[in-house]
């Protein structure tokens, strides 16, 4: 059943539609309240969003979804994204639970790239590689935030510019992104940047799901399907080798739909590396004009289902395979190993390094634009 059968059937049994039209539109408001302070008295909010059965909660720190909830097949809201209850915990923390990424989600192998013939070294905060824009990404600062409804739909605007230098990474980028709650409950992220000088780009969204609610357990009988014929193994260090692998016969085909932990412990070299599944796969589709669907999540339990649509080329799939059971999360449970997942809609990691793979370089007078849609239902 879909989240838009759901309403309907919701929609057909109310009383005084007038007066419910009224509270709905009222419920749409984005509503901003403090949520803590930084160490240098910067103030952080939490924006609040309900809309078409979702609840979404984004803090200005990093652009991090804070809470996702929706609701299961018996209409009980649980939310469904990892992380804290509080601000201290998002600063002190390594796992980028439900941040905004930037400038240039998953890794960089050493940290270095070369454009136009001039190598740029960026922060290194991997071994010896660059993840997700370095050691003060995106995911760090602190955006300006607007609040908005546009007819059905209601929403935020979060702004950051990121100066020349920042991290290794050359030009000025105007970065915004668009988070959107449609009147069906679907959450629409649109992403723009431009830049004063070449550079490269690669935004995206660390949210870790759990469909069965955050802090449930595990997420090994999760139901994935993902539209992906190859993959990118990566070396020990989880850089891609370069090579376009084929999922057939391997335990990296979700071509069809199957259980996240089937063949989690199967043993296979990639599987060992990464601990789990942590890998880049290539979508059949590859790069559109339009997002289209690559990736069907299911929870037996709770009946929830995320699909998921995109214009990008690669999402990474990973499976909470460093969660050790120190970090406390919203719910005052402990995060174990595979008690959630990611799904990240991407470029593939280190394609600045990579000519084979598509190219993620953005030059004066173009602008970076790619969206992703979640849409949830039962």
């Amino acid at each position: 059943m879909s989240r838009r059968s759901v309403i309907a059937g919701a929609t057909a049994v109310g009383v005084a539609a007038a007066t419910a039209g009224t509270a709905r539109a009222a419920s749409r408001q984005p509503v901003r309240e403090l949520f803590g302070t930084l160490a240098d008295g910067t103030k952080v909010h939490r924006w609040s969003l309900e809309n078409g059965g979702t609840r979404l909660k984004v803090l200005s720190y990093g652009g991090i979804v804070q809470s996702l909830e929706i609701p299961d097949r018996h209409g009980r809201h649980a939310n469904v994204s990892l992380g804290y209850d509080n601000l201290a915990a998002y600063v002190a923390g390594t796992t980028f639970f439900g941040a905004t990424i930037g400038r240039y989600g998953n890794r960089i192998a050493k940290g270095r790239f070369t454009l136009d013939g001039r190598t740029h070294q960026l922060s290194v905060n991997d071994g010896e590689n660059s993840l997700h824009g370095g050691a003060r990404g995106f995911d760090t600062r602190v955006w300006d935030v607007e609040g908005f409804t546009a007819g059905p739909d209601v929403g935020l605007h979060l702004y950051h510019t990121s100066v020349d230098g920042e991290m290794g990474y050359p030009g000025t980028l105007r970065t915004k992104v668009t988070f959107t709650l449609t009147r069906h409950g679907d959450w629409r992220i649109d992403y723009e940047a431009t830049t004063d000088r070449p550079t490269v780009v690669n935004l995206t969204n660390h949210t870790y799901y759990n469909l069965a609610g955050e802090g449930s357990g595990g997420i090994h009988d999760h139901e994935l399907t993902l539209r992906a014929a190859r993959y990118t193994p990566t070396d020990a260090g989880l850089i891609p080798t370069g090579e376009l692998a084929r999922v057939a016969g391997t335990p990296f085909d979700f071509r069809r739909a199957k259980a996240v932990g089937r063949d989690i412990r199967a043993g296979h070299p990639q599987l060992v590396t990464a601990k789990g599944f942590d890998h880049n796969f290539v979508l059949d589709k590859g790069v559109t004009a339009r997002p289209e669907h690559i990736a069907t999540l299911r929870d037996p339990r709770s009946g929830r289902t995320l699909k998921i649509a995109t214009d990008q080329p690669g999402v990474q799939f990973y499976s909470g395979n460093f969660l050790d059971g120190s970090l406390v999360g919203s719910s005052g449970r402990t995060y174990r190993q595979g008690d959630g997942l990611c799904l990240e809609t991407q470029h593939f990691p280190d394609s600045p390094n990579q000519p084979s793979f598509p190219s993620t370089v953005l030059r004066p007078g173009q602008t970076y634009r790619t969206t992703t849609i979640h849409s949830f239902g039962v």
